[in-house]
């Protein structure tokens, strides 16, 4: 950053239109976790206050535009003067041996690469780096190189803190700029990890020892044929497991939303809604009564579980209110209890099976 002035007066940046506004207008910037892990290592390095002013402009809409390539980013930022400022972060992208043990780590994972291969980015992700020798987010200041073309000589200036913030956000929306950022795109991993599954699954079929031949000989013998299985015979042979995914509408959410989508609701989570709903179903059909039986099991156990309410006690007062209403009587005469009213509370009593309490504090027990 080029350094100018040992002292400059605070200025107000000039409004815009059409920059890139944070949608977080208090509070925290970064709604997954990634993205608030992100926000957390930089305010790590020491930087809060700085950070802090660059929030604002980041709220503002003062970042007019950014490019995000493999290393570095590259943006425009409007200050107080009228030409904007220049800003570009460069962190270090992977090299192709170090990308490759990452993706055999994603690969070992089926969780991992069913996440990934659904546009989605695994809790402990971070995981499958730190075997691999790597760190997804930088470990130290001196892994970000930083860049302002305006005369602040603090580093990160509130120019290159916006850029941080907007970063943030653009991480809530694509995971995989992370990964771009790091030197791979979402199609590159995506194809090494369906190459690198395909090839961990044919290894586990053929495993190399001298019980896969007894395997295969167990496999044949326990294929049904195609006219036992119309007659019903041999049906024992046959079984089959029904279960949910653990990676829900895949599909859906590599596909993305539908260009004739008009609605304001979010496509991927009222398609998830139904996807669930039909999953249900579908076990529910499979395993008949069995099902039925394990859900009011666990429904059960889940009411047990669950603290009883007590019945809250009525006191003299609302006796009082109740007795009127239902015997058309009044329950006070002469500043005393009538013997109606007595005789009818100890029925209520008996009636809801629970205390009454009264004015002196006593409870009435049928």
């Amino acid at each position: 950053m080029s350094w100018r002035y040992t002292y400059y007066k605070t200025s107000t940046p000039i409004k815009i239109e059409g920059g890139i506004k944070a949608k977080s207008k208090r509070g925290d910037i970064g709604d997954t976790w990634w993205s608030k892990q992100w926000v957390k290592v930089l305010e790590s390095f020491g930087w809060s206050n700085r950070l802090q002013r660059g929030r604002r402009y980041a709220r503002s809409g003062q970042v007019i535009d950014f490019t995000l390539s493999p290393g570095k980013v590259k943006a425009k930022v409007q200050g107080s003067v009228r030409s904007p400022y220049s800003v570009s972060i460069e962190i270090k992208a992977f090299q192709v041996k170090e990308w490759e043990r990452i993706t055999d780590e994603m690969s070992h994972k089926a969780i991992f690469a069913a996440k990934l291969l659904a546009g989605e980015m695994p809790q402990n992700i971070e995981n499958a780096f730190n075997a691999a020798g790597v760190s997804l987010f930088p470990k130290s200041s001196k892994d970000i190189k930083t860049n302002c073309s305006c005369p602040d000589s603090a580093n990160p200036c509130k120019h290159i803190a916006a850029v941080y913030y907007i970063l943030a956000e653009e991480f809530d929306n694509d995971p995989f700029m992370l990964f771009k950022l790091r030197g791979k795109t979402q199609e590159e991993i995506t194809i090494s990890l369906r190459k690198k599954r395909t090839i961990n699954i044919k290894n586990q079929d053929n495993p190399e020892d001298n019980s896969c031949s007894k395997t295969i000989e167990q496999k044949e013998k326990a294929i049904v044929s195609l006219d036992s299985f119309w007659t019903g015979e041999e049906i024992d042979l046959f079984s089959f497991n029904i279960s949910l995914p653990e990676v829900s509408t895949t599909i859906i959410k590599r596909l993305g939303t539908p260009q004739f989508w008009d609605s304001k609701e979010n496509f991927i989570e009222v398609m998830s809604e139904y996807y669930d709903k039909i999953s249900m179903c579908a076990i529910k059909v499979a395993y008949g009564e069995q099902f039925e039986l394990e859900r009011k099991k666990k429904k059960s156990l889940e009411n047990k579980r669950k603290p009883q309410k007590l019945a809250k006690p009525i006191n003299d007062s609302n006796l009082q209110k109740i007795f009127n209403r239902e015997t058309g009587k009044n329950a006070i005469w002469a500043g005393k209890e009538t013997n109606g009213y007595l005789e009818w509370k100890k029925k209520y009593s008996i009636k809801k099976k629970g205390i009454i309490t009264v004015s002196d504090s006593k409870p009435l027990v049928p």
